[in-house]
């Protein structure tokens, strides 16, 4: 990573910092890409830059204008990340896509829970994992990116008492993707999320990753 990645400012500063860019060529793309972005959404608050950065992740700057914030969710997550909350996504691509470096959140993926409810109930593994993990997801950070059956599960159980500190919801697709993340965003519980049927993995994991890089930036300014 070049010295000027190491450099930290305010979040709406053209200063600049990847955490994943680890070698020179890898910053100077990501640095170029970000310029482009700040000048076709622009670069005046938080939000800007989660905008900016799933924009950069699908290629396609009508990305902005489809995110949707509820609750002041920015915050949310990085005082979560601040308390080494855990980080709870719905499928490997996601756990796997989500910045390590630089917080101590454990992240986890649902898939790795739940096997006797999938038999059980005959629903769909992710959304079995996050009933499983129910006693985990308090304080926690969701990030999901494909499974709109995990979110519909997620907001029944926040509708039940179950209270995350935030939730990074962008599934994707044509079978209640919409439909989901519109009922997260009748939720007091803040979030981020994409408006309709698009969305993915690229745009969670740009949304997760992009505060924490804010946090980073918080914390060891």
């Amino acid at each position: 990573m070049s010295k000027e990645s190491s450099r930290h400012a305010g979040t709406t500063k053209n200063t600049y910092i990847d955490v994943g860019a680890d070698t020179q060529e890898g910053y100077a793309i990501s640095t170029k890409s970000r310029a482009l972005a700040r000048e076709a959404i622009g670069n005046e608050t938080p939000e800007d830059r989660v905008k900016q950065r799933c924009s950069i992740a699908v290629g396609d700057f009508a990305m902005a204008d489809l995110m949707r914030f509820c609750h002041n969710p920015i915050p949310a997550v990085i005082a979560a990340l601040k308390k080494g909350a855990p980080i709870i996504t719905d499928i490997r691509m996601v756990q796997i896509g989500i910045q390590k470096k630089g917080h101590k959140s454990e992240v986890l993926c649902a898939l790795d829970f739940g096997a006797d409810i999938v038999k059980e109930r005959g629903i769909t593994r992710s959304s079995a994992g996050f009933i499983a993990l129910k006693d985990r997801l308090p304080d926690s950070i969701v990030v999901i990116g494909n499974a709109p059956s995990a979110l519909l599960s997620l907001c029944a159980m926040v509708k039940k008492g179950v209270r995350p500190a935030a939730i990074i919801g962008a599934p994707v697709g044509f079978v209640n993707a919409a439909e989901s993340k519109a009922l997260l965003r009748t939720i007091d519980i803040p979030s981020i999320s994409s408006e309709g049927t698009r969305g993915g993995t690229p745009v969670a994991v740009a949304a997760a990753n992009e505060c924490i890089t804010m946090f980073i930036e918080e914390t060891d300014a």
